[in-house]
């Protein structure tokens, strides 16, 4: 049995609060203020994200990832609706039905696509079976940016999903958990990869990337976000201490602070992967273009791992595991890491 617990490699939900969201916090917890959205914090955060994007967007924040994936699906669909996203979308595989549920019975269509990525030929193929009333009207599109494997969609591919969105008169959806990831991968402005790319509506996550709780739902065009406030309270998503919820993305969207942790995030897993490589690791399952990386592992290797206190997930059987970086992860912990790895090798 390991005498302590190592750094988890298991997933960027287990991070701590980032120090500027925690200050942020802990200035809001000094004295008392207007309930339900109605305050300072939640007002600046709608105007960071408008100046961030560059557009005059319409923010609102909810609990988690799964309420702002499943009341923006929900928004956009009406339950004989139908939504594309990839066979291993979030949405899909780990939100427990939550948008068919808050959308009324609105069905999730499955793509495939490699790496993770939506394939339009593949999309205009499960298109052509819902042609008319005996199945449900395709009404959108659900795209994850970064994606669950790791990869990032580039403006390009970006440019087709909003050509093939328009040809359909599809709205688009992103579910953005670690957008800042991708963003910081791209090199790119925050908007070149939304409004500008087509896209309608953005789950833009922070939990991933420095605060403990709240998600944004940004609607771009705003003429979508119309009673979406409604929608959110029954929901159970509007918070009556709503400056605490919004507080830490004051502290995190200031001086480009999502933009640092993130960039530092897919730096440490560039060097991860570079360290195990150097030793002895040959293959990943996805290419590594933002803060994850899919490794092949002998599950005997990752079982000698888990014993000497490290945690990282089993994601695809028979032998992927996922290696999870975070704003916090430090070089120490990927040399130490690395330096058990290259023990329960030999």
């Amino acid at each position: 049995m390991p005498t302590r617990l190592r750094h988890q490699f298991a997933s960027d939900n287990t991070a701590a609060i980032c120090p500027e969201a925690w200050a942020a916090l802990a200035e809001a917890n000094q004295d008392g203020a207007a309930s339900y959205g109605e305050d300072r914090w939640t007002a600046r955060v709608c105007d960071q994200v408008r100046e961030i994007f560059e557009t005059d967007c319409e923010t609102f924040l909810v609990f988690n990832g799964t309420a702002a994936n499943a009341l923006a699906l929900a928004h956009l669909c009406q339950p004989f609706h139908s939504v594309l996203c990839h066979e291993r979308a979030h949405i899909e595989t780990d939100e427990c039905g939550a948008p068919e549920f808050f959308s009324g019975g609105a069905k999730l269509l499955r793509v495939g696509g490699k790496n993770w990525k939506l394939d339009l030929e593949d999309a205009e193929t499960v298109m052509a079976q819902h042609r008319d009333v005996h199945s449900t009207k395709v009404r959108a599109l659900s795209l994850t940016q970064a994606t669950e494997g790791g990869t990032v969609y580039v403006p390009e591919e970006l440019d087709a999903i909003a050509d093939f969105a328009a040809k359909h008169s599809l709205a688009v959806h992103m579910d953005g958990a670690r957008f800042a990831n991708a963003v910081a991968s791209l090199g790119c402005t925050p908007k070149e990869i939304t409004w500008q790319r087509g896209m309608n509506v953005l789950s833009f996550g922070g939990t991933k990337n420095g605060v403990a709780a709240g998600e944004l739902v940004v609607f771009f065009d705003r003429a979508l976000a119309r009673e979406f406030d409604y929608r959110a309270k029954q929901g159970a998503q509007l918070a009556s201490k709503m400056r605490f919820l919004a507080a830490p993305w004051t502290g995190l969207l200031a001086n480009e602070v999502w933009l640092k942790n993130a960039r530092h995030a897919n730096e440490m897993a560039r060097l991860l992967e570079a360290r195990l490589r150097a030793a002895g690791l040959t293959q990943l399952a996805f290419p590594r273009e933002a803060s994850a990386l899919f490794v092949h592992l002998p599950n005997e290797i990752a079982d000698r791992m888990q014993a000497r206190g490290w945690r990282f997930l089993k994601f695809i059987e028979p032998d992927v595991y996922r290696l999870m970086c975070s704003w916090s992860v430090r070089k120490e912990d990927i040399e130490e890491f690395v330096a058990d790895f290259r023990q329960a090798r030999a």
